[in-house]
């Protein structure tokens, strides 16, 4: 496995097109260094060999090859189970009004006049999910969302982009879990030509449609396009469940699946909107999901409701499908490690794309903890419990690394001294930067 984290750390030295070894460089201090309170202080980490003006020169002028580092994450995804989970995180710049392309987003702690949201940039992360208790995850793809910019025809971009470097050895259907926020109609109508499921959480007063009546039984009108009515929030409206799966899970205690086959919406927002052509028909299968009990609270559970989509001859395991969305929440701690100990939201850059920059950085080292945590032994604080090493979590794999670094050695070249920099010409001054508000609109949900 050392040898395994050795090649990639070699080739993903080789995706880093312009300032590469500077690139290099600050992604193992920020494997290293852990939290600082600011940009600069990363410089002073021993593993980064160069002042602090190459962090903001590399963010600035470097440049990475995203496609072949989409490559050569998708290579490390070697599960037998291809399950994604796709989200939206959010980099707030409220105060930055000389960075372009920032827009008003949902945020679910900070608030600007009385509303949770903020002004800055969002991103779409797609990670690969394990289906056991921890909360490692396999960042394979993230994409900056424009302010104006549809999430749902972004999500249907990465996941036609992963389907085509996904490792051939995949014999399942792919797996894509969404929470609330994403229309499932849109999304299955963005994916229908390629080869993969969709689940999407949905909201509990959400009404779809059996498929209509034959034609040989209306006599009058014209053929009716929606059958009997599916409230989710009206249980009368409810027929015999299509398939019923039931299991005693130590976790969640007992867990109800109950699904309903055939069933469809009335969207309203689709392609042809406002053409007066007639509304898509996307049939699919709405899951109703009901535990018993929930890890560590204490609070009585809600019902989740689900709305499943996948290939015409592909009947939906409704095991897997709940242990999927149990399994989504994975990619929060991700964002959470990403946030608070790998210091992704810290910088203040002046542009979008240093921040998208920064953000591939998240994803190598991420990706590299995942590489580490198979030879690592468990390095805890005097005041938390010993764990095993095969459940270690990104944090304590991450405390590791310093002494990895020292056994594998880095593929970058060391810094070349230059003397010091010429400075601005004199003479010659700056006018104040241009100012760009941010954007407001609707179409980061529409």
């Amino acid at each position: 496995m050392m040898a395994e984290l050795a090649r990639f750390r070699k080739a993903l030295l080789s995706c880093f097109v312009r300032r590469g070894d500077a690139l290099f460089e600050l992604t193992d201090a920020v494997l290293a260094a852990g939290p600082v309170p600011s940009l600069p202080h990363l410089s002073l980490d021993p593993l980064h060999r160069r002042g602090h003006g190459s962090i903001y020169a590399a963010l600035a002028q470097g440049r990475i090859n995203t496609e072949a580092m989409r490559d050569l994450l998708a290579a490390q995804h070697t599960t037998t189970r291809p399950v994604f989970a796709i989200d939206i995180s959010c980099w707030p710049r409220c105060d930055a009004e000389c960075s372009p392309g920032r827009g008003y987003y949902y945020h679910p702690s900070r608030h600007s006049a009385g509303k949770p949201i903020i002004a800055g940039w969002a991103f779409s992360w797609l990670a690969g999910l394990e289906m056991s208790t921890n909360s490692w995850t396999r960042p394979l793809d993230v994409q900056r969302v424009p302010p104006g910019t549809n999430i749902n025809a972004v999500a249907a971009e990465q996941i036609h982009a992963v389907l085509t470097r996904l490792p051939r050895r995949h014999s399942r259907i792919p797996l894509f879990v969404f929470d609330g926020g994403y229309d499932a109609v849109r999304l299955a109508l963005a994916v229908a030509d390629a080869s993969a499921q969709l689940l999407v959480r949905i909201r509990s007063d959400r009404c779809f449609y059996a498929a209509p009546p034959s034609e040989a039984a209306i006599r009058v009108g014209r053929p009716r396009r929606h059958g009997a009515k599916f409230t989710c929030g009206d249980a009368s409206t409810w027929p015999p469940p299509s398939t019923t799966w039931s299991v005693t899970d130590p976790q969640y205690g007992s867990v109800l699946v109950q699904a309903w086959n055939g069933l469809h919406a009335k969207t309203q927002q689709h392609d042809g909107h406002g053409s007066r052509g007639p509304r898509p028909i996307v049939p699919g299968t709405v899951i109703r999901l009901q535990v018993s009990a929930l890890p560590g609270r204490t609070r009585e559970p809600k019902t989740i409701w689900l709305w499943w989509y996948g290939p015409a001859d592909l009947v939906p395991d409704l095991d897997l499908l709940w242990h999927a969305y149990v399994r989504r929440f994975d990619i929060e701690h991700t964002f959470r490690l990403c946030k608070q100990t790998l210091n992704w939201t810290l910088p203040r850059p002046r542009t979008p794309e240093q921040a998208e920059r920064w953000t591939w950085l998240m994803l190598a080292a991420y990706t590299q903890l995942c590489l580490a945590r198979a030879f690592v032994t468990d390095l805890r604080l005097p005041w938390e419990k010993p764990l095993p090493t095969d459940q270690l979590t990104p944090g304590r794999v991450r405390r590791r690394f310093r002494s990895i670094h020292a056994q594998l050695g880095t593929p970058a070249s060391g810094p070349k001294p230059c003397g010091p920099s010429p400075g601005r010409p004199r003479g010659t001054t700056r006018g104040p930067a241009p100012r760009h508000p941010a954007i407001k609109t609707t179409g980061l949900t529409a």
